[in-house]
């Protein structure tokens, strides 16, 4: 046990690996009822430079159907994909030797979170939001996150978007360090407390608190990239 704490607390850093153990007690604790998300929010500069220099070609890339049927191994409810769908949402979809390898979505203007109540909009027209990168199991040591994120690349710079906006889990270090292999600018946080129907947000950015207890009441946290600066050398 001692050994998973040093571990975790390499990994995240005390405050994050403190908020982490209390946020796996209170879920224990509630049967699942009590959640506690912790959200670092970053902007990727969409360049010219290739991501993954050509390698992984066996992995093909393809845009996900609307009326696509749902893949044996697809990590998210049929409800969950189809309300991304309703709100505009698309997704580029990884294949390898005929099996689903992973996948991201991606989003214009304004992105309604499914994983706690908030609103993500962005201020620019250039830039673009994606979520929910997921990468099998079975792949994470491959090509499949930097083949994504190749195709990301080319769909968005050929559609004059500049800059590309997420949020990432701070309990999720496989998902920081993959983000900052590529270049990523910081934009803020947020933390999420909820409990049953009632949700606390404290962030980093405005409206920096927010409460609420209905399913229509969110927050809505606005990123502006128009004043970002591109990096004057791109990541290879």
């Amino acid at each position: 046990m001692a050994h998973g704490l040093r571990h975790t607390l390499g990994q995240l850093g005390w405050r994050d690996a403190a908020l982490y153990w209390l946020a796996r007690a209170l879920a224990g604790a509630s049967g699942g009822r009590w959640r506690l998300h912790r959200y670092r929010y970053i902007a990727q500069y969409v360049g010219a430079t290739p991501l993954n220099g050509g390698r992984g070609r066996d992995i093909a890339i393809a845009p996900r159907a609307d009326d696509a049927p749902t893949p044996a191994n697809y990590p998210r409810p049929d409800a969950v994909v189809a309300a991304r769908l309703a709100q505009g949402a698309r997704s580029l979809e990884a294949w390898r030797h005929g099996r689903l390898a992973g996948f991201i979505w991606l989003i214009d203007g304004a992105y309604q979170e499914d994983e706690v109540r908030a609103r993500f909009q962005l201020a620019a027209p250039e830039s673009s939001w994606d979520f929910d990168v997921w990468v099998a199991p079975e792949q994470r040591l491959g090509m499949t996150f930097a083949r994504l994120w190749e195709a990301v690349r080319l769909e968005l710079r050929a559609r004059g978007v500049h800059w590309t906006c997420s949020r990432i889990s701070a309990f999720n270090p496989a998902s920081l360090r993959a983000h900052a292999a590529i270049g990523v600018v910081p934009l803020g946080s947020a933390l999420f407390l909820c409990c049953g129907r009632w949700q606390w947000m404290f962030a980093s950015m405005a409206p920096r608190f927010h409460w609420s207890r209905t399913p229509s009441s969110w927050p809505v946290l606005t990123f502006d990239t128009r004043t970002l600066i591109a990096p004057t050398k791109e990541p290879s």
